[in-house]
């Protein structure tokens, strides 16, 4: 059975619905009177965590920050990081550089803070050096005194080749001369006729003018055709004088060259002894050798291509800092207000090419704000995170593996040719994401590695107990909005009704709302009014002024139902009795606040066997909350008038002229006092209005929103004539 010794109801005074705060209990007379707080008030608990998780650098001590938009979580966590200073782990530079070897994997090279920069100016110097330098020893009286002399021996062994075929050949009455072919001229054998050499092809002409015999020019032929293979082997044995030439050149370039090279960037080597900047300084050294043309200028340094776009033969020795920490002096922390996957984790611009094609090297990386935060933190909001595809995903990769890889992002550049991947970032930093509560258990429940990665979380609250020194303190915030905006002071009465209106957003009178940014809307509104009215200080008359306005700009809803209610499309009494029928009360929510308003329910009976329909839930317009309350309905008749008896009917119950999601359980008691009056035929008073939810056990429980609920059936009430009734 239910719960036969309920509490009698009691009525309830205006007093014990609404706080009201008197102003004589401030001891100021104005808020300047009083010294503006610098933290922030009511989240003792949420500060216990955030210093933890900030402190803390473990890895996986990311933390999460939830809580309602306007409670000041922004405010806090950046206030709280600037404590910090320079307090923190050392920084360090980083920058990418050409990989000769391959160059679609740019080298990483990292520096001590300040280090980077200095390298790049010291490595662009000594190009510049090498520019001047390898020319001049090329130019050099050593230098062209052991080219002359390679020079001769080439052309006394060619000369000594020549000279030794040509006498074997003249004992046969041939020569070794050169014939023209268009415009080449190449060496061959030439027959010698009484001392006179007569090209091959033109024995025949000899032939005819009787010069020659046809046997002696047949036997000519053959001694031609004898001496080709050798003529051949004497093309080889050229060949190879001459490559060995071309290689002793190449070797005297490039040991001269080394040598300028060898004394110019030695001194980078003594300075930079690390072994990654030495290797990278290797295949420097060896590229230039193996480039000694792009500095002796025979590459102009501005060629450009067919298509007007200038070549830097020398930009492939540049250095890309993408992190330059030499003037940051305290731990970085960055705020990402627009976390797109080029801006956060860093991108590969593209260049054109001039024919419609696309490519990026080592100088087009760019870095994102995780790397600017690393060795420190980095806030970001978590529904940003979401915006883009592959965001969050790859910031999950990031925080496992504590590795950054600049990339493009995902599915963007599909038809690029480039493939540029650069070598990962170790990353060290802290990461804070700004969310609700309901991110939070979504993100853990779906996600099974989030709570590994942030493992602390820092709940700020949305209101705060009321008590004598909170509301002194709640005043010193708004001293600071008041400061902070170069607002005019509020004297105690205007005090007093922004902490009224507080309460109202908590909605509890014990309670004030800690959404600060609301209470400092209001503030700034009421400023604007006390500055229209042109008084010297704000009191309560201009903060009512600003509330009522703030509740007209967004109270067209609440406007357009009055109206309905005025003219009749919404069906609601107010005097008189029916069965199966009651006025209900319903909470609209208005973005700035919250009005109440009387909404019709009714039931209906037949023969059963104890099934509640809710039509709501049957129509898809009902709510988890609204669903769970109909069930416990069912469950309060069925261990209430089911024990002994089966039930032995069915019930619909409906919110009349209800064309939206009806959610909550407030309704319930309503919905019950129009089951039993359908079931017993006792009819309902239509002055009066129910709100308030049961259990299973017929125990009434609270509810919110009783004051906007009072105050909408007032309205209507007073619409359609009061009556004291």
């Amino acid at each position: 059975m239910g719960n036969p010794k309920a509490p009698k109801h009691k009525e309830l005074s205006v007093k014990q619905l609404r706080w009201k705060c008197d102003p004589d209990i401030f001891e100021f007379s104005s808020t300047g009177d009083l010294e503006p707080i610098e933290g922030i008030l009511g989240q003792e608990r949420a500060l216990k965590a955030l210093k933890l998780g900030v402190d803390l650098r473990s890895p996986g001590y990311n933390i999460y920050i939830a809580g309602l938009s306007g409670s000041g979580k922004a405010t806090t966590v950046k206030k709280m990081l600037e404590k910090i200073g320079a307090n923190g782990p050392d920084l360090y530079d980083y920058a990418y550089v050409n990989n000769f070897k391959d160059t679609d994997h740019p080298i990483l090279l990292t520096f001590t803070k300040g280090r980077a920069r200095k390298f790049k100016r010291d490595l662009c110097n000594s190009i510049e050096m090498l520019k001047v330098n390898i020319p001049k020893a090329l130019e050099s009286e050593v230098y062209l005194d052991k080219k002359k002399s390679i020079v001769s021996d080439y052309n006394q062994q060619e000369q000594d080749l020549m000279n030794d075929f040509d006498t074997k050949l003249r004992k046969v009455g041939l020569s070794l001369g050169q014939i023209k072919v268009g415009e080449i001229a190449r060496p061959d054998i030439i027959p010698l006729i009484d001392d006179t050499p007569i090209p091959v092809f033109q024995l025949n002409e000899k032939v005819k003018e009787g010069k020659l015999t046809e046997e002696k020019a047949k036997e000519i032929v053959g001694k031609y055709n004898e001496h080709q293979q050798e003529l051949q082997i004497l093309f080889k044995k050229g060949l190879k004088i001459s490559q060995e030439f071309q290689e002793k050149l190449t070797n005297l370039e490039k040991d001269c060259a080394a040598d300028v090279v060898k004394a110019v960037l030695e001194n980078l080597d003594e300075k930079y002894n690390e072994s990654r900047i030495l290797g990278y300084l290797k295949q420097v050294k060896e590229n230039i050798l193996d480039n000694i043309q792009v500095f002796k200028g025979v590459k102009p340094e501005g060629e450009t291509t067919s298509e007007g776009f200038i070549i830097d033969y020398f930009k492939e020795y540049d250095v890309n800092i993408v992190l330059d920490n030499s003037s940051t002096k305290e731990v970085p922390i960055i705020i990402e207000t627009s976390p797109t996957h080029s801006n956060l984790f860093g991108a590969t611009e593209r260049v054109s090419d001039g024919r419609g094609n696309y490519y990026s090297d080592f100088t087009n990386i760019k870095a994102g704000s995780l790397l600017r935060a690393n060795e420190g933190y980095i806030v970001l909001n978590v529904m940003h995170l979401f915006e883009e595809a592959g965001v969050w995903k790859t910031l999950k990769r990031v925080l496992t593996y504590n590795k950054l890889e600049i990339q493009d992002p995902p599915n963007l550049f599909q038809f690029s040719s480039s493939t540029l991947k650069p070598e990962p970032i170790d990353i060290n930093v802290k990461v804070i994401l700004l969310g609700s509560q309901y991110i939070y258990s979504y993100l853990s429940e779906h996600e099974y590695d989030f709570k590994k990665m942030f493992k602390v979380k820092a709940d700020f609250d949305y209101e705060i107990k009321r008590s004598d020194k909170v509301l002194t303190e709640y005043a010193r915030v708004i001293k600071k909005f008041i400061r902070d905006e170069n607002l005019k002071e509020f004297d105690k009465t205007a005090i007093a009704h922004l902490l009224e209106i507080a309460a109202i957003f908590a909605g509890q009178k014990e309670k004030l709302t800690t959404r600060f940014s609301k209470i400092a809307d209001l503030a700034r509104e009421a400023n604007f009014w006390a500055n229209d009215d042109g008084f010297d200080i704000v009191t309560a008359a201009h903060v009512e002024k600003a509330y009522n306005n703030a509740i007209n700009r967004h109270g067209m809803l609440e406007s357009k139902i009055s109206e309905m209610y005025e003219d009749g499309t919404y069906l609601m009494d107010t005097e008189g009795e029916r069965v199966g029928q009651i006025n209900g009360l319903a909470v609209y929510s208005a973005d700035f606040y919250s009005f109440g308003r009387p909404t019709r329910i009714t039931s209906t009976v037949s023969l059963g066997s104890g099934n509640i329909i809710n039509v709501e839930r049957e129509a898809g317009m009902s709510g988890r909350h609204y669903n769970k309350g109909v069930l416990i309905i069912s469950g309060y008749f069925k261990e209430t008038f089911g024990q002994d008896i089966p039930l032995a009917f069915n019930a619909n119950l409906v919110f009349e002229q209800s064309y939206g999601t009806v959610d909550g359980d407030s309704a319930s008691c309503a919905e019950i006092f129009a089951l039993l009056s359908t079931l017993s035929g006792l009819p309902i008073k239509q002055s009066l209005a129910v709100t308030g939810s049961l259990n299973q056990k017929g125990d009434v429980q609270p509810i919110g929103g009783v004051n906007e609920k009072i105050e909408g059936f007032y309205d209507l009430c007073k619409t359609k004539g009061l009556t004291g009734k």
